[in-house]
């Protein structure tokens, strides 16, 4: 009798780990967390000479103190009230100028203590570069010196970085054009505890509004106050020897963006009604051009509340939208409009028509092109008569480059690229840019060639290339292709076409990616940086790309690690982890390609499931998980078989080269992957355990789409009811760790969606955990919550894998 109460006793110990309501944050083994705690590579700033780098300093992660200030969320903006930035921005901490051509490094002096740094710019001539701080007391404008490497502060505490752009470069290089705090600023309601003034009406009048599940919406009259007051700015005038004039009164700006002779400004402002159904970015706005001292010239688009749009990915708005200035000119706006009334449902020959409108825009807008899809973009060149725009299709997974006249629209354009964008190997590469003489980055056209930058991905792997393309020949002459067999080179852009001199980076599987400039025809490189690899415990660790094929003959990929120190001779069976994200499909072609690279820096991020190659486990990351719909059938129509017969195929691949025990296979992903992992759980018995992160689990929820899905819930039932987890929560033989951010703000992944299928899952009799991580969006960023989570999956992993029974 004592030895059963022992037993009991020890049973019931094991099982308060996994029911405990109270638990502290905690660390995984050392093993991984010396993997987490490492310094982060610093980000880059190229200055427009390529002459200058920035090297900027940033702390790994941010503190679960940070996540827990006051945080508003409104019309799809998360902000710190006190502060006036967003809650969820991201800091460099030190700044370190690199002077090429003198190879030397200086630490930026004069920094605040504590420095969190963003929204950088360079000046027009690249002598200076302007940041803000983020104080305790709000957000400052401070600039930095190339010369001295010193920087100093501008403003005090007074800047509303609420809405992205808070300031830009006037041309002289001499002032800036700054969003500032309005003077008479209300006081926030506190919603918590404002008493309500009536019932909250919504009101349909029988037009379908058929939108995404957005989260962070504007749900109350006292949120629509707070959302005026926060977005509410003064425009000033600040220079940089401290002068600082008003240059338009108080208005909730957004975008702000001048003329690239710097004369003009293109300003818009956000309008009444607000909405509650979607985000801030949908509400009526109002875009006008001003002269360079703040005088209005002429509205240029007034666009109504856009609640209600055609049904379909590729839907839009009527009239006038992707307002821009011409880079290769002095001041010209363009923009498109829809031809189909934005509904994809209409047929048409064009979809959008391309206008522009010169200074000082009192004329007669003038048509330059119409594209067969959606319009897109366009890059203009150093020829006035040629320019490239860019369309695409959703639906058939089509985007065009178009080679067109923009001073004769009776000139037909010259279809330059038509192709499947997910067909990632027949990618021609994307035009090599420079800058003209208003500073802006224009294609570069040479005795009628253009060069083009490309990716370079085959059957083989990646080996990036530059192009020559004869606009009048229509002939393409490759003129450097990367031939490294153990590294994996990128190429970013040119900083001397005429001497072929580009910028490019060097990485392999123990070497994290370095910068060089690289002379094509010399091949003589020039290294820029120097950083060091700080995972050096597993960089020796075996690495690989696998392929295999589904049961219908698709060929599938992922990244096969083995376990630090695994002897290939010996063929152990270790347990194994398989990592996956499903992506939808319109040809098994493109499906069946692969970016991966075995001889990429192995780089364990914080989601990712490389560090258990420390602890003993196999890893396959990356394993292509396509779900495909050719012609008139839908990707999700078969998804569920699909999902199985994908891992099926990777698990057999595996077991196959004799590294795993398949009885000892976990299955994981975040966000769709983790929907993935709970459809396989429930419709497969292929695997030991399951970890799902940030997932969507019942689609009765997302009524009106999901991922790539175009059809509703009243149009396709049953697909919504397969593809349901959470329909499907009696089936649930495995166990389940499902871990959320419970202020997730992904369209589609409410903290509900966890909490509902965990309820679900726990009320017929599942295994099953669910740890919900405190302040924490779609996304983890606080140390305390990226090591829990490392230790839950640990020990998740330890108990029903690595130790099953």
């Amino acid at each position: 009798m004592k030895k059963l109460i022992i037993t009991l006793s020890f049973a019931a110990i094991v099982c308060s780990g996994y029911a405990q309501e109270n638990l502290t944050y905690q660390k995984p083994s050392k093993e991984i967390l010396d993997l987490v705690d490492v310094p982060r590579r610093p980000g880059i700033r190229i200055d427009g000479k390529n002459e200058t780098f920035l090297l900027l300093g940033r702390d790994g992660y941010k503190s679960i103190e940070e996540l827990s200030k006051k945080e508003l969320r409104l019309g799809g903006l998360r902000i710190d009230p006190k502060t006036n930035i967003s809650s969820r921005a991201s800091y460099y901490t030190n700044i370190t100028i690199k002077k090429i051509k003198e190879n030397r490094e200086i630490k930026v002096t004069g920094l605040p203590e504590k420095a969190k740094i963003a929204n950088l710019q360079w000046s027009p001539d690249y002598s200076k570069f302007a940041f803000t701080n983020t104080s305790e007391a709000g957000v400052e404008l401070w600039v930095g010196d190339v010369v001295t490497a010193k920087a100093r502060k501008l403003t005090e505490a007074v800047l509303n970085a609420n809405i992205r752009g808070v300031y830009t470069w006037f041309k002289n290089g001499q002032s800036m054009l700054v969003r500032y705090l309005a003077k008479n600023k209300k006081s926030l309601i506190d919603t918590q505890v404002a008493v309500p003034t009536g019932p909250i009406v919504s009101v349909s009048d029988g037009v379908k509004a058929q939108n995404r599940t957005y989260q962070d919406l504007l749900k109350t009259p006292n949120d629509e106050s707070n959302f005026e007051l926060l977005a509410t700015s003064e425009l000033k005038k600040v220079s940089l020897n401290g002068a600082v004039e008003t240059w338009a009164k108080a208005d909730m700006y957004t975008r702000m963006s001048l003329s690239p002779n710097g004369e003009y400004i293109l300003l818009t402002k956000i309008k009444k009604p607000f909405s509650y159904l979607v985000t801030y970015n949908r509400f009526p706005k109002e875009t006008a051009i001003y002269t360079k001292d703040g005088n209005l010239i002429k509205v240029i688009n007034d666009v109504p509340l856009d609640e209600v749009r055609p049904k379909g990915f590729m839907a839009t708005r009527a009239g006038k939208r992707n307002i821009r200035w011409r880079s290769d000119q002095t001041a010209t706006l363009y923009w498109a409009e829809a031809l189909d009334k934005g509904d994809p449902a209409i047929k048409v020959p064009f979809r959008d028509e391309v206008f522009e409108l010169k200074a000082p825009f009192n004329g007669t807008p003038k048509s330059i092109l119409k594209t067969i899809n959606r319009f897109s973009s366009i890059q203009w060149s150093n020829k006035k008569d040629i320019a490239f725009a860019y369309d695409y299709w959703w639906n058939t997974r089509n985007v065009k480059t178009y080679q067109f006249n923009p001073e004769n629209i009776n000139q037909k354009p010259i279809i330059f690229s038509d192709r499947n964008y997910q067909d990632r190997y027949s990618d021609p590469g994307d035009f090599v840019t420079n800058k003209n003489e208003l500073g802006n980055d224009v294609v570069i056209i040479e005795k009628g060639k253009v060069y083009l930058i490309g990716s370079g991905y085959t059957k083989k792997g990646k080996f990036p290339f530059v192009d020559t393309y004869s606009l009048k020949a229509k002939a393409t002459k490759r003129i450097y292709q990367s031939a490294y067999t153990d590294k994996v080179e990128d190429i970013y852009f040119a900083v001397d076409l005429k001497k072929k001199i580009f910028l490019t980076s060097l990485e392999s599987k123990s070497e994290i990616p370095n910068y060089y400039f690289k002379n094509l025809k010399t091949k003589k490189i020039v290294p820029i940086t120097k950083f060091e690899n700080p995972f050096k415990s597993i960089q020796n660790i075996h690495k690989e790309v696998v392929k295999y094929k589904r049961e219908d003959g698709l060929e599938l990929t992922g990244t096969l690690y083995l376990p630090v120190g695994y002897d290939t001779t010996k063929k152990k069976k270790m347990p194994m982890i398989l990592w996956a994200y499903p992506r939808e499909f319109k040809d098994k072609k493109s499906a069946s390609q692969t970016t991966n690279n075995s001889n990429s820096f192995t780089y364990p991020n914080y989601g990712s499931m490389i560090y258990w190659v420390t602890k003993g486990y196999v890893v396959l990351d990356k394993a292509a998980f396509p779900i495909i719909g050719e012609g008139d059938e839908e990707p999700n129509d078969s998804f569920r078989k699909q999902l199985v017969a994908n891992a099926k195929a990777a698990i057999d691949a595996i077991d196959e080269l004799g590294y795993i025990d398949r009885e000892r296979v976990a299955v994981g992903g975040h966000s769709y992957g983790a929907f993935m992992t709970a459809n396989l759980l429930s419709h497969s018995n292929l695997f030991a355990a399951g970890i799902a992160r940030s997932g969507a689990y019942n689609r009765t929820l997302t009524p009106f789409g999901f991922q790539s899905e175009e059809r509703n819930y009243w149009e396709a039932p049953e697909v919504y009811y397969k593809m349901s987890p959470f329909m499907h929560a009696d089936k649930m033989k495995t166990p389940l760790l499902l871990i959320h951010g419970k202020a997730d703000n992904n369209s589609g992944t409410y903290p509900l969606q966890s909490e509902r299928y965990f309820n679900a899952l726990k009320g017929l009799g599942a295994t099953t955990r669910l740890v919900m991580l405190p302040k924490e969006s779609h996304g983890y960023s606080a140390k305390e919550s990226i090591l829990h989570m490392l230790w839950e999956q640990e020990q998740w992993l330890d108990t029903y894998v690595k130790n099953k029974k």
